[in-house]
């Protein structure tokens, strides 16, 4: 495995950071490449991020992830929408015309915020991926169920697999259950036995944190190679 930084332009006065994972001995064909974005208050060096795209790439794929512009100016407050989703657009441009090898399928994941994007970007067509994985999707704000970020999930036509811990201040699992119920694009939900919104569990669980990204990591590729199988 080896990893490559990267600057990816996004305006002609903006660049970002990005880091390109790559697999050992598989000779330029990758079959699919996954593109990750970090959360609001994080960035890509993220735990979990990193854990993530090192297991995608354990796995044979090319696993790309990137920072926001505000983070990389040490920012905390996210970027206006626009600046996201230009973000995320030239990301997916970059990976489409510089890395190289075989890359049959382009895939988006995102931490919280960063999933939320490339969502709403794909439900209106505006993001060049087949298919999504969100590692946490803030349903609502912090233990305010009245404002749902769901609407756009009904226009999605890509299969989606979230991830969900059940002790998730963003995300109340009934809420989001009763959501995909009515998404008529296929997806599957992994649930995190006491993960908060990072899949954080109680110490008392007596569960070493990598076996959770682990198991996040396993279910992933799992999922990559029966919903995109050559």
């Amino acid at each position: 495995m080896e990893r490559k930084k990267l600057t990816i332009p996004v305006s002609k006065d903006e660049s970002v950071s990005a880091i390109l994972t790559m697999p050992a001995n598989k000779k330029g064909m990758f079959g699919a490449g996954v593109i990750t974005a970090h959360g609001a208050g994080n960035d890509m060096e993220n735990e979990l991020l990193v854990a993530f795209t090192d297991g995608l790439a354990g796995a044979g794929y090319l696993a790309l992830r990137f920072n926001f512009p505000y983070r990389e100016k040490s920012l905390k407050a996210p970027d206006n929408q626009k600046k996201l989703e230009d973000t995320w657009t030239a990301v997916c441009r970059y990976f489409q015309e510089n890395v190289k090898g075989n890359i049959n399928h382009l895939i988006a994941a995102g931490k919280s915020m960063g999933g939320r994007v490339a969502s709403q970007m794909a439900a209106a067509g505006n993001l060049p991926v087949e298919g999504l994985i969100f590692l946490g999707y803030p349903l609502h704000p912090a233990g305010d169920q009245s404002k749902v970020r769901d609407a756009h999930l009904y226009q999605m036509a890509m299969p989606m697999l979230f991830f969900a811990g059940t002790r998730d201040a963003l995300c109340d699992l009934a809420l989001l259950q009763n959501v995909l119920k009515k998404i008529s694009a296929r997806w599957k939900l992994d649930i995190i036995e006491g993960g908060d919104h990072s899949f954080h569990v109680p110490k008392a669980m007596g569960i070493v944190q990598d076996e959770i990204y682990g198991r996040i990591v396993k279910i992933a590729v799992h999922w990559i190679e029966t919903t995109f199988a050559e």
